[in-house]
């Protein structure tokens, strides 16, 4: 889960340009409705992501593209053991 490049790195760090780009490839889904509402945060954000909110969106990226567009589509809760600060942070920043 995450990446390497983000381990010992504080939350608030901003995130480099090699962790951004990385983490845009980890995002690419299979479903394009997923892709519309992830493209969609990265124009918004992109330029001021932290360490803390990358590491949401990783554990948000492990989960199936049915799952991940029930929660988009707020057809789900988000669950209790994924639902750290930081997951939750960047669930709020996808669905603004």
């Amino acid at each position: 889960m995450g990446d390497e490049l983000l381990d010992g790195l504080e939350s608030q760090t901003p995130l480099g340009e090699r962790a951004l780009s990385k983490l845009r490839w980890r995002c690419r889904r299979g479903l394009l409705e997923n892709d519309l509402f992830i493209e969609r945060f990265f124009n918004r954000y992109a330029s001021k992501l932290t360490v803390g909110q990358a590491r949401g969106m990783y554990v948000l990226m492990d989960l199936s593209d049915n799952d991940l567009m029930d929660l988009f589509m707020k057809r789900k809760p988000l669950e209790s053991e994924m639902a750290t600060e930081e997951v939750s942070e960047v669930l709020h920043m996808l669905l603004a």
